[in-house]
């Protein structure tokens, strides 16, 4: 019995990556082996469905409103094609993460060299900073709806990001970051009320106008805000702070494929909502701002689905990516220059560089958005241009995943060449949208 229960022990301190915490009493008896053996898996669970949530985030839900305003249903499709290839790319993160015990930019240096590795972080610092903006901006939208000041909000928000991250705590940063992201739930409930029409909608589903250019550009504006660089540098860096063993890829893969799903779930009701509303109505509506989208919206939706439900996905959204984008954006700086960081630990002077950089990130984009600076065209803009630094991110990431893995822990057989595929698909296409993003056509 004695051995039994040493097993139980050693397996649920192994599951979840470290010893503390573990109650000996609850899993001495056999009969409930089952509980701690559901509390062990839920454990490895958090930096998956975290940075999923963030990529739903301000920026993007306001390209899915123009989506679906603009192009109805046509535009649900691509988002369920995304879906598998989002969890693909973040999956390679996960794995690069735990049994390297390496961030993305650390492994980057590593192995192609400073220059190389300087020339990844300046994509994740473009794509940081245009989100960050982007979550303020939005922030600032959702105060106005309420008759509530940017001077207020942006400030109040400010505050709190920065003391989120400084309680020296990355599993009070994960909880908090899920607690406040599952707001974007309140779509779903946005959604029914649009009462979309079944059959319009499934015809949608067949139709992809690729040959119309404005139809070419939302879509590039959609795989910008599914696949950012940032990302992949946060679920590297997370997996790594929450201290996941290789152990936990099982459960660790499932947090990322639930992620996918849902954020992906997120997108389709925000284009439904808009579909089968401004889409049928206005298509041609002023969808720049949170505060025009809430607008138009509340004559169908009525206040309670046009302002509160929006306005409260919308902040969840935003608050959420704000935290993983800076995260993300100090992580990958500082392996780059060899910093001292991890959120378990307050700061010191060994860490200072780190918790420097993610604030300043925020302070940057907090007096942006309260400087006036024009933010109407940075939106889709931020996430068109995502789209287009998807060849550097993609691109090291698969030669990562063949050069820093173990061959054991690389793809092998038809699942490597269906991911590699999907890559460079992704690639292909931001390689193809260049040209007419930058006017050259």
């Amino acid at each position: 019995m004695a051995n039994e229960v040493g097993d139980v022990v050693a397996a649920a301190q192994a599951q979840s990556g470290t010893g503390r915490g573990v109650d000996t009493a609850l899993v001495a008896f056999p009969s409930r082996r089952r509980r701690w053996s559901r509390l062990g898996f839920l454990a490895a669970w958090g930096p998956g469905l975290v940075v999923m949530l963030a990529d739903t985030d301000a920026g993007s839900l306001v390209t899915a409103a123009q989506s679906g305003a603009q192009w109805g249903y046509r535009m649900i499709l691509p988002q369920m094609i995304l879906m598998p290839i989002l969890y693909v790319v973040q999956e390679m993160t996960v794995r690069l993460g735990v049994v390297t015990g390496r961030g993305h930019g650390a492994l980057i240096r590593e192995k192609f060299g400073r220059r190389w590795a300087l020339l990844s972080a300046s994509t994740l610092f473009v794509s940081a900073i245009g989100a960050l903006i982007t979550e303020f901006a939005g922030i600032a939208g959702v105060g106005q709806l309420f008759g509530i000041s940017r001077w207020v909000t942006i400030p109040l928000a400010t505050a709190f990001l920065l003391g989120l991250a400084l309680t020296g705590s990355y599993g009070r940063v994960e909880r908090i970051g899920i607690a406040v992201g599952l707001a974007e739930l309140a779509f779903i409930p946005a959604m029914l009320m649009s009462h979309p029409d079944l059959h319009s909608l499934v015809r949608g589903l067949g139709s992809l106008p690729l040959g119309d250019r404005s139809y070419l550009f939302l879509l590039a504006a959609n795989v910008g805000a599914v696949i950012m660089p940032w990302m992949v540098f946060y679920q590297q860096g997370a997996v790594i702070d929450k201290k996941l063993s290789v152990r936990t890829i099982r459960q660790a893969r499932q947090d990322t494929a639930f992620g996918a799903f849902l954020t992906q779930l997120v997108m389709v009701m925000v284009v439904i909502a808009l579909a089968a509303t401004i889409g049928l109505r206005d298509p041609g509506a002023a969808l720049n701002t949170v505060g025009q989208i809430a607008g138009a919206l509340t004559p169908y939706l009525g206040h309670l689905g046009g302002t509160v439900l929006f306005g409260l996905g919308i902040l969840g959204a935003a608050l959420v990516a704000a935290v993983v984008a800076s995260l993300a954006g100090a992580w990958g700086l500082a392996e780059v220059f060899g910093w001292k960081h991890t959120l378990n630990e307050r700061p010191s002077r060994r860490t200072a560089k780190f918790y420097l950089t993610y604030s300043l990130a925020h302070i940057l984009g907090a007096v942006l958005v309260l400087s006036s600076v024009n933010l109407v065209s940075l939106t889709v803009g931020v996430e068109v241009m995502n789209a287009l630094l998807l060849p550097i991110v993609l691109g090291f990431l698969l030669v990562l995943e063949v050069k820093a893995l173990p061959a054991r822990w690389r793809m092998r057989g038809v699942r490597k060449y269906l991911s590699w595929a999907l890559c460079l698909l992704v690639i292909a296409f931001g390689v193809y949208m260049i040209p007419s993003t930058l006017g050259w056509t």
